[in-house]
């Protein structure tokens, strides 16, 4: 069969007007033409409309989709990749809003704060006290008021009471929700300590299971958390 723009236009919804953009760009151009000069679209140009307004559905730009048609494979698994990321990102977000909305007005005291983390000041500047990453999160904190720590709390329990909720559910490390919360928890430490290369996030989690002081406060949130952020992180 063949379609004249309008008869295309009404199938589809589309308007006349896109289609002849479309065809000026060349994404999807007409392969025939009627005895009266009309343009007309043959079944494997719907067919390639068809794939445009997928791609274009998923946000793809209309400069990447011809590249997207010609290679569908690698390109969809390529796009597949980032929506996955971009959805581990909002339920990491919607678990932060969720988990804060239950904590609202919680407060904690700048002192109360600190102490959760000055027990290993001593160790970890010995361990760690020429690295650029140590030198860096003191930097930052020596100006950390109320304020701030108290939003590191916040932020800290929430990601780890998200961490809890899929571990009860039994949610394997490759659940988007838990790539979305491991980000989430690498981004807490980027922003608020210093800069957390997924390798270090990893050598971090491998303190979180052979530090028994670490394990001991997740153990407290919830039994097997600690090996299940670490395996969430490494995962």
């Amino acid at each position: 069969m063949a379609f004249t723009v309008g008869e295309l236009a009404k199938l589809t919804g589309i308007t006349v007007r896109t289609l002849h953009h479309y065809d000026q760009i060349g994404l999807v151009q007409p392969s025939d033409r009627s005895r009266a000069g009309y343009r007309l679209y043959t079944d494997g140009d719907v067919l390639r409309l068809q794939q445009v307004l997928m791609y274009r559905e998923l946000g793809v730009p209309l400069d990447e989709i011809p590249a997207m048609i010609a290679d569908p494979q690698q390109s969809l698994a390529k796009h597949r990749e980032v929506r996955l990321a971009k959805r581990a990102r909002i339920d990491a977000m919607l678990s932060a809003l969720d988990v804060a909305q239950r904590l609202q007005g919680a407060a904690m005291t700048n002192e109360d704060v600190k102490g959760l983390f000055d027990g290993y000041a001593e160790e970890a500047r010995e361990r760690w006290g020429e690295t650029d990453a140590f030198k860096e999160s003191a930097r930052r904190t020596k100006h950390y008021g109320k304020t701030e720590w108290e939003s590191i709390r916040r932020e800290a329990d929430g990601l780890y009471a998200r961490f809890a909720e899929l571990m009860r559910e039994s949610a394997p490390p490759s659940d988007p929700r838990v790539r979305g919360v491991v980000e989430a928890h690498r981004a807490h430490i980027d922003r608020w300590f210093y800069p957390c290369s997924p390798e270090m996030h990893e050598r971090l989690a491998a303190l979180y299971v052979d530090d028994p002081r670490f394990a001991a406060n997740f153990e407290q949130v919830a039994g097997g958390l600690a090996q299940f952020i670490h395996d969430a992180i490494v995962g």
